[in-house]
């Protein structure tokens, strides 16, 4: 079996791929520092996989400790990199946190691929590198702007890190662009699960529909778009999981055409965030409140992809909707119980 390290692999996405590798034979290793999530993910994976993946607590912007960790597994075929923070009001608010944590585990990371350039890489990037585009939808080789946040900041910083080192020493990688990822695995053993106060929409939404939060938080309707509130290309997590290993297969198969490819990964469709609510309330038959406030520094007012490119080179889509994805997640949300 080939050894893919899946680094936040106990978080939203990085714990969905986790599963998807280990259905299609791959052996997972885990690093994972809990800082958004919980140990107990772990067993979620394993009830679903029938396997349970080896997990190392480990802060890989920590340049020591990454390099003793990575010094302990030589073999590795891939590394999925999604260990990252990834709130952009947050990053706002704590932008030197975002760069030492985001840039610097990428750094050492590549570090390890300077000296193993045969092991594939694929970077967990963000619609975010793109900020306010001028067209709709927003294809790969639009401009890249001065982003509208730190959060999206570290994405563009860490893909031109990515670029620079790939050109630099041989290896290959896979950057993608994920729009919105919602929703949670349909056997509802794995899913969204932020600590504190959710930084995501479908997560509030869950939570404020369970009673654990007030009413819903709608930040702006005075945007130009056809309800006044932001649209956003929301994609189930399982979906996104998916193409991972597509991009892993190409990379392990040599078939890129590029040392960094980047690859956008959303449906295609944009939603206004009263589109998800009402999609949420027809899904699942719960009635939510919801009050407006003021808009979010570094939102911008529409994004959703341009999905082409990744259809004809990877052969990958989106199969699920988002009514499946509202139904997954609060069915996450009700396995949860009264927990926050």
């Amino acid at each position: 079996m080939k050894k893919v390290l899946v680094t936040g692999g106990l978080g939203f996405i990085g714990s969905h791929t986790a599963v998807e590798l280990l259905a299609r034979g791959y052996e997972v290793l885990i690093a994972d520092n809990l800082a958004n999530t919980r140990a107990s993910v772990l067993d979620g994976i394993a009830a679903i996989a029938g396997t349970r993946p080896v997990w190392a607590n480990v802060d890989l912007a920590d340049a020591v400790a990454c390099r003793s960790f990575l010094a302990g597994h030589p073999d590795l075929a891939g590394i999925i990199h999604f260990a990252a923070a990834k709130a952009v009001g947050e990053s706002v608010q704590m932008p030197l946190h975002y760069y030492r944590n985001n840039l610097g585990s990428l750094v050492h990371l590549l570090e390890h691929l300077a000296a193993q350039p045969q092991c594939a890489f694929i970077f967990s990037s963000s619609c975010t590198v793109y900020g306010q585009a001028d067209q709709l939808p927003i294809r790969e080789d639009a401009p890249i702007k001065p982003a509208e946040s730190p959060y999206g900041n570290t994405k563009q910083i860490g893909e031109e890190i990515l670029r620079d080192g790939a050109r630099a020493h041989g290896f290959r990688a896979i950057a993608l662009r994920y729009f919105n990822p919602i929703g949670a695995h349909p056997t509802a053993r794995i899913g969204e699960l932020p600590l504190g106060v959710p930084q995501n929409l479908v997560p509030f939404i869950t939570q404020s529909a369970a009673g654990l939060r007030g009413p819903l938080k709608v930040f702006g309707n005075d945007y130009a778009t056809r309800d006044g509130t932001a649209v956003r290309d929301y994609i189930h997590v399982v979906d996104v999981a998916a193409a991972h290993i597509v991009a892993m297969e190409r990379l392990l198969a040599g078939t890129g055409t590029e040392a960094v490819e980047v690859f956008n990964l959303g449906t295609g469709q944009g939603s206004t965030v009263l589109e998800v609510l009402a999609a949420f309330e027809r899904a699942t038959g719960v009635k939510l409140q919801r009050e407006f406030a003021p808009r979010r520094p570094g939102d911008v007012i529409a994004a959703y992809a341009d999905t082409q490119k990744v259809a004809s080179v990877l052969g990958w889509k989106a199969e699920r909707t988002l009514d499946m994805a509202c139904a997954d997640a609060w069915r996450w949300q009700q396995s949860l119980g009264s927990a926050r």
